[in-house]
C-alpha cells in the first residue's frame, strides 16, 4: 500500500477503504475554559475505499484492497465536513455514503458513523491511540460487502450488546444513545451471564431495548431485521403478529386487541438494504403481562446459548431453561429448551444431514492423506446411510507387525441425531494397552451388519497366524466368525455376556447373595487352568442349583473355559477390553458422522505419537508392565527344588509339584501357555540351568515388537469441503441419514460387569420369599386373615386373646 503526503498532517494511501487514523495534540484554536485554553482530542484517520470485506476462520474481519486517504480529524470536527473532505477524494456522494470503523481491540464488529456524536465518540474511543482505521463506501458497496460475511443472523444493536470498551468517558458511553453496528456473529459473553435483581428483564432491555430505533433504520436482511425485532419485543414485554411477511416487505403489528403499535419495513430502491418506513411507537396494552414463553423461539434461544454450550457441552436443558428465566424473565419448559440446545449444537457442529452427503469425499480424503488405509461405505436403496468401515493403514501395519494375533469385538451405541451404532475390532498391545484396529458405523446392530464388518474385516488384517476372537456369541458372529475366517480362528466367549445371559436365564427364586456366588463361580470356572479346578467349581454351582450347572456344563466351555480352550487370549476374557477407545465414542458420538470419525482419528493419532515417543525411552527388554509380572513370578521361585525328568523335562516341587517342558514352553500349572510369559516353575528351572527367562518370553511382550506396533503414523485430514456438482467430472453419489432418529427419553447406557447387573431382590419379613414385600405378601394376608377368623369364631378380642395366652 503507498502513502502520499498531502499536507502537514495528511497522507493519501494506495489501498482500497478510507482508513482514519488520529494523532491527539493540542489546537490552538481549541475551546477555552474560562480563560484558559483546552486542547482538544486529534487523531488521523486512515481512510480506505474500494476493497471487500473478507472473514478470517477465527471470524475477525481483514479489508483488502482499493485506496486510503489520511485525514485528520478532532472532537469538533462535523460529520458533514469529513463526508465533503472524502467525497472530494472517493467516487461517492455525500448523501450515499456510508462510513464504518472497527471497535478498539475488536475486528469483529463495524460501527456505522451516521452523526456528529458518533463521529466525537470514535475519537474518544481511539483517545490513546494516534490512528483509527475508517471504511467508506456506498450504500450499495456496503450491502455487497456485509452480504459476503457469515452473518446470517447480524444484529443492529446498541453498544451494551457489543463490547464495553474500558476506560471511556461516562459521557461518552451510553446505553439509550444507540451505535448503528455490524456484528458477523452474535455471541452471549460468559460474563453477562448474571442475575437481574428486582427487574426480570432488566438484562434483555438493557442489552436490546435500541435494537429498533425508529423509521430510516437499515438492516442487511429481512433476517436481520426480524432478529431485530425480535429482541426488541423481548426487552419491551410485548408479543407481535405479522400482517405481510414477503421477501419484498414486513407488516407488523402488536398482537394486543387495539394496540395501534406497529412497524412497516421494505426494500430499499436500487440496494438490497431493508429500511423501517413507518412505526408507530406507542403501546397502550400491557404488554409483559403477556405470557413470556410465547417470544422464546427455539432459534433464539440457540443463538443465545450457543457460546456457552460451546465452553460447556454438557449445558443440561434444566440448566439453560434456569438461565434463561433468571437473565430474561422468559420461561422454558424441558423440551424447549432440550430444541434450543440441538439448534445451537447445529450451529456450532455442523449439519447432521450434510455430512452424510459429504462421506463420499471425506472416505476419498482419508485414503489420499493415510495411503494404504480403508474407508468404505454402503448406501440402501434410497441412498440413506447404511453403514461405514475404517481402518488407518498405521493401525494395519501396527497389529500384523507387533501385536499378538488376539481381537476383541464389540459395539457401542451412538446417541446422535440418528442413532446407529459403532462396532469396533481392537488388539493389546506388548504392555497391555489398547490398540483399535478397525471400526465401523452402521444404522443398526444386526446379523447382517457383523457379517459385513467381519468380511471388511478379514480383507485388511490377513494374517498367516490364527486369530483369536474374543466377542459375543449372539448377534450373529458365533456364525460369522465360522463362516468368514473358517479354522483360522478360535472365537473365545466373552465371560461379561455369558454371565449376563446366566442370570437371565436362571429361573426360580434366588436370593442376591446366591446369584451372585453363582456368577463369582462362574468366571472362577472359566479361569481355571485345570480340568480338576474347572470341575471343583463346576460342583459349587451345582450345590446352589442344579439347573444353573446344567447351564454352564452345555453352554459351550471348549469357547470359554481355559480349561478347554485351544486359542490365546493371554488370560483377556471379556470383549470391552477396549474400553480406552469406547470412552473416546462416549466423548463424540453426538457430533455428525465425519467429525465424530475425525475425533476418532485425532485421538488415535495422538495416542500413536505419544507411545512411539514414550517407547523410544525405554531401557528395559520388555515393556513396562511385561518387566512387572515376570518380576512378580521371579519373586515366587525362593527356595523351589528342581529335578530333572528326562530330556528337557524338569520337576520342580514347591508346596506343589509342576512339570516343566522346555522345549514347548509349557508347564503342568499352565500359567506360562496362558500368558505367554513364563511362571515361576520355569524360571526356577531356569536359574538352575542358568539361562535367562527373558529368552523364553513371548516376542509380543519385547519393547521391539512394541516399537514396531506404533511405527507407523495416523496422518491430519483436512476438512476440504464437498465440490459442486459443476465441478465434478462424474455425478456425485447422494448420501441421505438413515430413516432412524433418536428415540424420546434418556439414552439407556451400556451395562458394566455382570456382577453389577445381579439386582438385589426383595425379601419378605413375613414368609421369607423373595420378590415382594410384607405388604403384597399373599400368605402374610391369608394368615391375617385366619387370624381373625378365628378371634371372631372364639368371640374373643385381641386384649383377651392376648390376657388368656
Amino acid at each position: 500500500m503507498m502513502i502520499s503526503a498531502t499536507g502537514t498532517d495528511n497522507y493519501v494511501v494506495d489501498g482500497q477503504i478510507v482508513f482514519i487514523g488520529v494523532e491527539f495534540g493540542s489546537n490552538p484554536a481549541g475551546p477555552y475554559l474560562g480563560n484558559a485554553r483546552m486542547p482538544t482530542k486529534k487523531i488521523i484517520a486512515i481512510c480506505q475505499s474500494g476493497g471487500e470485506f473478507e472473514t478470517k476462520k477465527d471470524g475477525s474481519l481483514s479489508y483488502n484492497g482499493g485506496e486510503a486517504y489520511a485525514v485528520d480529524v478532532e472532537e469538533e470536527t462535523l460529520l458533514s465536513d469529513f463526508k465533503k473532505e472524502l467525497a472530494e477524494t472517493f467516487p461517492c456522494s455525500v448523501d450515499g455514503m456510508v462510513i464504518k470503523y472497527f471497535l478498539p481491540g475488536n475486528k469483529r464488529t463495524l460501527i456505522t458513523i451516521s452523526k456528529d456524536k458518533d463521529l466525537k465518540r470514535m475519537v474518544n474511543f481511539y483517545g490513546d491511540s494516534d490512528q483509527v482505521e475508517v471504511f467508506v463506501m456506498t450504500e450499495e458497496g456496503a450491502a455487497r460487502n456485509v452480504s459476503n460475511m457469515p452473518a446470517s443472523r447480524s444484529s443492529r444493536t446498541t453498544l451494551s450488546e457489543a463490547v464495553v470498551i474500558p476506560g471511556a468517558p461516562d459521557d461518552v458511553i451510553q446505553t439509550g444513545d444507540p451505535i448503528d453496528m455490524y456484528m458477523p456473529g452474535e455471541t452471549t459473553p460468559g460474563h453477562l451471564l448474571c442475575g437481574f435483581n428486582d427487574d426480570k428483564h432488566r438484562r434483555a432491555a438493557t442489552q436490546w431495548e435500541n435494537t429498533i430505533t425508529g423509521v430510516d433504520q437499515r438492516f442487511c436482511s429481512f433476517t436481520e431485521f426480524r432478529e431485530a425485532l425480535h429482541k426488541y419485543s423481548i426487552a419491551h414485554g410485548f408479543t407481535y403478529k405479522y400482517k405481510k411477511n414477503d421477501s419484498h416487505r414486513v407488516t407488523v403489528k402488536c398482537k394486543a386487541e387495539g394496540c395501534p403499535w406497529r412497524i412497516y419495513a421494505s426494500r430499499l430502491a436500487t440496494t438490497q438494504l431493508i429500511c423501517i418506513k413507518k412505526m408507530s411507537t406507542t403501546h397502550t396494552c400491557e404488554g409483559a403481562a403477556v405470557k413470556a414463553g410465547y417470544r422464546a423461539t427455539r432459534g433464539w434461544v440457540g443463538s443465545i446459548i450457543k457460546e456457552k454450550l460451546k465452553a460447556s457441552p454438557n449445558y443440561k436443558p434444566k440448566d439453560i431453561a434456569s438461565d434463561i428465566k433468571r437473565e430474561y424473565g422468559i420461561q422454558l419448559n424441558y423440551s424447549q429448551a432440550w430444541r434450543a440446545k440441538e439448534i445451537a449444537r447445529e450451529q456450532l457442529q455442523g449439519s447432521y444431514k450434510e455430512a452424510y452427503n459429504q462421506l463420499p469425499f471425506f472416505c476419498e480424503n482419508i485414503m489420499e492423506t493415510n495411503p494404504g488405509s480403508v474407508a468404505r461405505f454402503a448406501t440402501k436403496e434410497d441412498s440413506s446411510f447404511h453403514r461405514l468401515f475404517v481402518a488407518f493403514h498405521a493401525s494395519i501395519a501396527g497389529f500384523q507387525q507387533g501385536c499378538r494375533p488376539l481381537l476383541f469385538l464389540d459395539s457401542t451405541p451412538l446417541n446422535s441425531k440418528y442413532q446407529g451404532t459403532l462396532l469396533a475390532a481392537t488388539a493389546a498391545d506388548g504392555d497391555d494397552g489398547v490398540f483399535p484396529v478397525a471400526f465401523a458405523v452402521v444404522d443398526d446392530e444386526t446379523d447382517d451388519n457383523w457379517h459385513w464388518f467381519l468380511s471388511e474385516l478379514k480383507s485388511v488384517v490377513s494374517t498367516s497366524q490364527h486369530i483369536t476372537f474374543v466377542a459375543d456369541f449372539q448377534r450373529g458372529l458365533k456364525e460369522s466368525l465360522r463362516e468368514i475366517f473358517g479354522g483360522d480362528c478360535y472365537h473365545g466367549y466373552c465371560l461379561r455376556y455369558l454371565a449376563e445371559k446366566l442370570n437371565k436365564d436362571l429361573k426360580g427364586q434366588f436370593s442376591h447373595e446366591a446369584r451372585r456366588l453363582m456368577v463369582q463361580d462362574f468366571y472362577a470356572a472359566a479361569h481355571a487352568p485345570k480340568l480338576e479346578a474347572f470341575e471343583r467349581c463346576s460342583e459349587n454351582i451345582k450345590a446352589i442349583s442344579p439347573e444353573a450347572y446344567n447351564w454352564v456344563i452345555q453352554s459351550e466351555p471348549d469357547h470359554w473355559a481355559n480349561a478347554f480352550f485351544g486359542g490365546a487370549r493371554y488370560n483377556h476374557m471379556t470383549s470391552n477390553f477396549g474400553e480406552l477407545f469406547y470412552s473416546w465414542v462416549s466423548d463424540a458420538n453426538e457430533l455428525p458422522i465425519t467429525q465424530m470419525i475425525d475425533v476418532l482419528r485425532g485421538k488415535m493419532m495422538e495416542m500413536f505419537y505419544t507411545r512411539r515417543v514414550e517407547s523410544n525411552q525405554w531401557v528395559t527388554k520388555l515393556t513396562p508392565s511385561a518387566e512387572e509380572k515376570l518380576k512378580s513370578e521371579t519373586s515366587k521361585v525362593g527356595s523351589f527344588q528342581v529335578l530333572l525328568s528326562h530330556g528337557s523335562t524338569f520337576e520342580v516341587r514347591s508346596d506343589s509339584v509342576d512339570v516343566v517342558d522346555m522345549d514347548h514352553w509349557d508347564c503342568s500349572c499352565k500359567g506360562w501357555r496362558l500368558t505367554g510369559l513364563p511362571c515361576c516353575h520355569a524360571i526356577a528351572v531356569f536359574d538352575w540351568l542358568n539361562r535367562s527367562p527373558y529368552d523364553y518370553c513371548s516376542k509380543y511382550y519385547t519393547a521391539e515388537s512394541y516399537r514396531l506396533t506404533y511405527a507407523e503414523s495416523i496422518h491430519p485430514v483436512p476438512n476440504i469441503e464437498r465440490p459442486l456438482d459443476s465441478e465434478l467430472s462424474v455425478p456425485a453419489i447422494i448420501v441421505t441419514p438413515p430413516p432412524t432418529k433418536r428415540p424420546p427419553g434418556r439414552p439407556k447406557m451400556k451395562q458394566a460387569e455382570s456382577f453389577d447387573i445381579i439386582k438385589r431382590q426383595l425379601q419378605c419379613s413375613m414368609c421369607k420369599g423373595l420378590g415382594h414385600n410384607k405388604r403384597k405378601c399373599k400368605e402374610g394376608k391369608n394368615d391375617a386373615i385366619e387370624g381373625s377368623d378365628r378371634l371372631l369364631l372364639t368371640g374373643l378380642t385381641t386384649e383377651e386373646t392376648q390376657e388368656n395366652t
